[in-house]
């Protein structure tokens, strides 16, 4: 990478050199010159491809690291970070048991089909109103109790085609799935939280009677670029657990 293509301290709008090299590894890591669980080159390596100090890669890799983009393992090195060797399925699920600690989730898949996508989704989504995308439905249960009715809405692309078998084989674990099928990682979420009265097919999915309480999740999933690529609404029975979060 030649050093001409980052900015002098002397330019107008100065980024810190580390930044950067942080957004240029970042651009090979959209790109999938390494991909999911794969390691990245040294610090090194990277100070020579891109002309800088070790110093200011260290730092960059740090940020990315921060970020959970990537992961660091003494003595082996650095990996680009993947939803399929996390310790937990569920990275963003801030659903827990008020006794106890989290538990395994079981993912139970309802249905799914092609749809429509209203305007609402579709500008949630940064598309077109109208436009085709992929309805998923399924429930979560911690122990075996369905807990979490939830509704998940993709876009045509990068979903282009979806199948049963794409979403059995990885035990409805949407975003292990949407990696190792698609090549697209979700790096962070915005979510909602309110209290709703749930109803109708609702209720019936999660054992409770109509007028049951329940706490509703809409979530919004991006990968790299700020780009969103899921929209989620959950319902959350939360008569044995509760939403905790944690602000750093």
């Amino acid at each position: 990478m030649p050093i001409m293509e980052l900015q002098s301290e002397t330019n107008a709008g100065y980024v810190p050199l580390y930044r950067q090299i942080k957004r240029l590894i970042t651009d090979a890591l959209r790109s999938g010159e390494w991909a999911p669980g794969q390691s990245i080159p040294s610090e090194f390596e990277l100070a020579q491809r891109y002309n800088v100090s070790q110093g200011t890669v260290r730092k960059a890799i740090s940020d990315l690291a921060t970020q959970k983009l990537v992961v660091r393992h003494q003595g082996r090195g650095t990996f680009v970070a993947s939803h399929q060797i996390e310790p937990t399925k569920f990275p963003f699920l801030r659903l827990a048991p008020d006794v106890g600690p989290v538990v395994d989730v079981n993912a139970n898949l309802i249905d799914f089909w092609r749809i429509k996508l209203d305007e609402l989704s579709a500008s949630n989504l940064s598309v077109a109103a109208g436009s085709t995308g992929w309805l998923i439905r399924r429930i979560l249960a911690p122990e075996g109790v369905q807990t979490i009715y939830e509704e998940i809405r993709l876009p045509g692309q990068p979903f282009e085609v979806i199948e049963e078998k794409m979403l059995l084989d990885h035990n409805c674990m949407l975003y292990s799935m949407y990696e190792a099928v698609f090549g697209l990682r979700i790096l962070y979420v915005e979510e909602r939280v309110k209290a709703v009265l749930g109803e109708g097919e609702i209720v019936d999915r999660l054992g409770l009677l109509d007028g049951s309480p329940l706490l509703r999740v809409d979530r919004i999933a991006y990968t790299y670029g700020d780009r969103p690529v899921e929209l989620r609404r959950s319902y959350c029975n939360t008569s044995n657990h509760h939403y905790r979060n944690q602000i750093v």
